[in-house]
């Protein structure tokens, strides 16, 4: 029988944290799990990522009504990944808001990532019998869009492709706080299965160019201060850096994807194989960089008959 995912056989209990990083601004953090954000404006609440099932959003909303009694009134998303966005429905938001290249992508693939994550990781979907559907934004834009919570000012932007093709950005500029959804890590794996690594340090360096106080990233704990921010954007260029790097070397001679493999083990291992979900994301990451390097700029669809060919190669 064929070895098992990485993340299949993760079922531990991650500590939640809820930290303020800025004055009505919170970030939820969950030891390497999918991380949310909160905004707290004069009247509502905006939420950021929707966690990956209603019943685990339900832990967000528990950490929300800590601070606040107002309602939510903005789920914004983003991208389109399902851990991030089925569990949008728990907080009974008007407004669902993701970036409108994040939306094509839940049209053209967004039912085949829910089931191929949902066949990865497990542990995530508790409570998916819950989740209703695909979840669809009410709003989308293209480049940017301001949101007004009464007089907190919410800005999204669209920075360049990393994670996805449709990543976006969300800055609070009173408190000069950024959520970046999976474009910054923190001793966390990037997962680069669906992502563009050519194009993600340069994304780096358009949200380094704010130069903010504090950053909630997608996965690993709050970054409070410019040291921390600084160092988070650095590693994270590394680690992509690191994956890319080895397997384009390997497709420029014309090895195989189990070669790609077993390079950027040997780049990527001494540096990572502490960070979280560091295990659950190399194949897909080799599988991604491998591809782009051999011209493939679309990343191919992920499915759950794919992820296991996928697999089955890098076993041998």
């Amino acid at each position: 029988m064929a070895k098992a995912f990485a993340s299949q056989g993760d079922m531990s209990e991650k500590k939640i944290s809820f930290t303020e990083v800025g004055e009505g601004v919170y970030a939820f953090t969950a030891e390497g799990d999918p991380n949310s954000g909160v905004i707290i404006g004069d009247d509502s609440v905006m939420i950021v990522e929707a966690q990956a099932t209603p019943r685990l959003a339900q832990k967000v909303i528990d950490c929300v009504r800590t601070v606040t009694d107002k309602p939510i009134s903005h789920v914004v998303l983003t991208h389109y990944h399902a851990v991030r966005v089925l569990g949008a429905s728990a907080f009974g938001a008007d407004q669902i808001i993701m970036g409108e290249t994040a939306r094509a992508m839940v049209v053209e693939r967004g039912q085949e990532d829910w089931d191929s994550e949902f066949q990865r990781f497990p542990r995530l979907f508790e409570g998916h019998e819950s989740i209703p559907g695909l979840t669809w934004p009410t709003t989308t834009f293209s480049d940017d869009m301001t949101v007004y919570l009464g007089k907190r000012q919410v800005n999204l932007m669209h920075l360049g492709r990393a994670h996805t093709a449709g990543d976006i950005v969300i800055h609070v500029p009173d408190q000069n706080v950024m959520f970046t959804g999976d474009i910054v890590e923190y001793h966390s794996a990037c997962y680069c299965g669906d992502g563009h690594f050519g194009d993600w340090g340069q994304t780096l360096d358009n949200i380094a160019a704010f130069d903010v106080d504090a950053i909630a990233p997608g996965r690993g704990d709050a970054l409070v201060g410019r040291d921390m921010v600084e160092a988070a954007i650095e590693n994270t260029a590394d680690f992509v850096a690191s994956t890319y790097r080895p397997a384009a070397r390997v497709a420029a001679k014309g090895g195989s994807l189990r070669d790609a493999w077993d390079a950027v083990r040997a780049a990527c291992d001494p540096k990572f194989a502490d960070y979280a979900i560091y295990e659950h994301c190399l194949p897909f990451n080799v599988a991604r960089a491998y591809d782009e390097a051999r011209g493939i700029d679309t990343p191919r669809i992920w499915t759950a008959a794919r992820d296991l060919e996928m697999w089955a190669e890098l076993q041998g």
